[in-house]
């Protein structure tokens, strides 16, 4: 299902500052892979939240090959440092990711764990300014009982594909990963710990601040 016309995707592309070449690089293998990655637009908008919340610690939940890492890794640097936790199962993706935020001058913020992602998070100690949650979307739900106590107050959940390519409209589709991102949605907006709202870039962006 399109969400967005091609003229207003292209429109919001284009106030997009210039990227790095290494993040073009990054935009153009994914495109040519078919690998899914939050783009520039969204890129855009987590390096601001990492920013407006003066995050120095960030916690991704499923970071492929490192793209929005590096997002949220600019915006932690210029909060004055920290440390951004990449998380990939993938030993490969964890190399690329490596090596791609090595040339953009990111990778001593980032600490690398090639582990599935609700354990490295149970296991990481402290708290967390800023947790990005992109995982499988059928374990969505779940993740929450180990997400919620190792964020701050304050501190902002931000969950990707929450529109889930439009599925979630379709009142035929009962798939567990269609559920997953209907049910996370319907906890976190009635939660009263969190304030939320639902972003409609990209595939659908979850805000949720923790009281």
């Amino acid at each position: 299902m399109e969400l967005y016309s091609e003229q207003l995707v292209s429109y919001l592309e284009s106030l997009v500052p210039e990227r790095h070449p290494v993040l073009q690089e990054m935009e153009q293998r994914a495109a040519e892979t078919r690998f899914p990655i939050v783009g520039p637009v969204v890129g855009q908008f987590l390096y601001l939240l990492t920013r407006l919340t003066g995050a120095r610690r960030v916690f991704e939940m499923g970071s492929g090959f490192g793209y929005s890492t590096a997002w949220f890794a600019m915006g932690v640097r210029e909060n004055g440092g920290g440390e951004v936790y990449h998380v990939v199962w993938d030993e490969s993706l964890s190399r690329d990711a490596q090596v791609y935020l090595s040339r953009l001058g990111l990778k001593e913020l980032v600490r690398f764990h090639v582990s599935e992602a609700v354990a490295q998070l149970q296991q990481t100690e402290g708290l967390f300014d800023i947790i990005f949650n992109d995982i499988n979307k059928e374990q969505y739900p779940d993740s929450l009982a180990v997400i919620k106590p190792k964020l701050r107050r304050g501190g902002l959940l931000v969950v990707d594909n929450a529109l889930w390519h439009g599925a979630i409209f379709d009142e035929s589709d009962h798939s567990p990963a269609t559920e997953g991102v209907r049910q996370l949605t319907r906890i976190l907006t009635h939660d009263p710990d969190f304030i939320c709202s639902l972003i409609p870039l990209r595939d659908g962006v979850l805000i949720a601040q923790r009281r």
